[in-house]
């Protein structure tokens, strides 16, 4: 199981544990600004699943109007990277899997197309 969330919230201001719980994976390409390595309590931090630094700025650029051809860009990425895939597939099959990322908007995100893509057989 794949769920995603924002590396910045902290797990212990939550109403509901469940929502960070689970082996976390920061699929950023980029170290968050700010964030300490404790206070990620990161289990895995695995950048061969992040979009590739043209993508990211090209997303940047446009915004997330163009989110869905974000989305199939991103995708085909993931396509060529099938040992990260299998990677976090293997984990998910194993553990309840938090891919954590770090941008503001929640919705508009890489990590949200991951767990999509995840999820998918």
């Amino acid at each position: 199981m794949f769920v995603t969330g924002r590396i910045y919230d902290d797990p212990n201001d939550t109403d509901d544990p469940e929502d960070t719980d689970g082996y976390r994976v920061l699929v950023d390409r980029l170290w968050p600004r700010g964030m300490s390595k404790e206070r990620a309590r990161l289990d895995l931090w695995c950048r061969e699943a992040a979009p590739s630094k043209e993508l990211r700025q090209w997303f940047h650029e446009v915004g997330p109007d163009s989110f869905e051809e974000f989305a199939e860009r991103y995708r085909a990425e993931l396509d060529d990277r099938p040992d990260a895939i299998e990677q976090l597939r293997d984990l998910g099959e194993r553990h309840r899997v938090v891919l954590l990322y770090g941008t503001r908007d929640t919705e508009h995100n890489h990590a949200a197309v991951l767990a999509d893509y995840l999820a998918e057989a």
